[in-house]
Formats: C-alpha cells, sequence, structure tokens
C-alpha cells in the first residue's frame, strides 16, 4: 500500500509533469492513474476536458502528431501509435520499412480498454470505440466502432 502510493506520487511528480511540458496538452489534461507512457520527439496536442487512463501509451515519432479534440476519454490500457512496421512490404520482400501517419481523435470521444489506434487514423467526434478494438481505418463522426479490426456497430444522426 505504501509502495503504491509512492509509486503513483512518483509519476505524478516527475513524469506527468514532464509530459505536460514536453508536449502541448491542455493545462486540465489529466492522468488518471499511473504507468502511463508518452514517448516519441512528435507532438501530442490536448483539447479540454481529456484523460487518461491506467497503462496506457501513446508513441509519437518526430515529424508526427497525436491530436485529441475536446472531451476524450482514453480508458485503461489503450496504445496509439504513428508509426509501425509495413508487414505487407515485410512479407513480400522481407523488408523492414515503417508506415508513418499522425492521429486524430475528435471532441466527445470514448475510447475503451485495451484498444488499439494504428497510426494514421483519424476518429471523428462523438464516437465510441469499444474495448478491446484495433481501430485501423478512419472512423466517421457519430458512431459506435468494436472488434478487430474496428466496424461500425451504431450510427447516430447529428442532432440539430
Amino acid at each position: 500500500m505504501l509502495f503504491d502510493k509512492v509509486l503513483i506520487l512518483f509519476f505524478k511528480i516527475f513524469s506527468y509533469r514532464y509530459y505536460k511540458r514536453k508536449y502541448t496538452l491542455n493545462n486540465n489534461f489529466r492522468f488518471n492513474g499511473y504507468f502511463i507512457r508518452f514517448y516519441g520527439d512528435g507532438n501530442i496536442i490536448s483539447g479540454e476536458d481529456t484523460y487518461i487512463g491506467f497503462f496506457s501509451f501513446i508513441s509519437v515519432i518526430k515529424g508526427t502528431t497525436v491530436t485529441f479534440g475536446h472531451n476524450v476519454s482514453i480508458s485503461h490500457n489503450v496504445r496509439i501509435y504513428t508509426s509501425s512496421m509495413d508487414t505487407g512490404v515485410f512479407i513480400n520482400k522481407g523488408i523492414k520499412q515503417q508506415t508513418v501517419g499522425n492521429v486524430k481523435i475528435g471532441s466527445n470521444v470514448l475510447i475503451g480498454a485495451n484498444v488499439f489506434i494504428c497510426p494514421g487514423v483519424t476518429i471523428g467526434d462523438n464516437v465510441i470505440v469499444g474495448a478491446n478494438s484495433v481501430v485501423t481505418s478512419d472512423v466517421n463522426s457519430y458512431c459506435v466502432v468494436g472488434g478487430a479490426p474496428a466496424k461500425v456497430l451504431k450510427k447516430y444522426e447529428k442532432n440539430s
């Protein structure tokens, strides 16, 4: 119990303050737990009222950006990457080549636990990404997606 409190304090004092200085995070961006890691020389930009849960990881390589709109809730153990290996090139030619792309997440988005978001993905506004999903392509606004790979489960009409 004491170890947990010391560990949380360590992350809040050192890691999370460092992330807020290094990346473009809104003043009220919340780190909801510990073992949350931001890694890389790219940029992470957040809107207001955004939080990220325990054990989540964001990797932004140099020249790329992960952008969050306002009111984004990121659950536990979520992974967001701006680069990964291009498996098609590797399988066909045996060459290790990276796929690189910015990740953009709109406003009023809920991302469930254990979600993996691939490079180059844009998630629209007012979206729910179900737990354990793998988001490999863009997601339109006003829908619920889930699965591996994530597919649209339900669409909503925009209320004017």
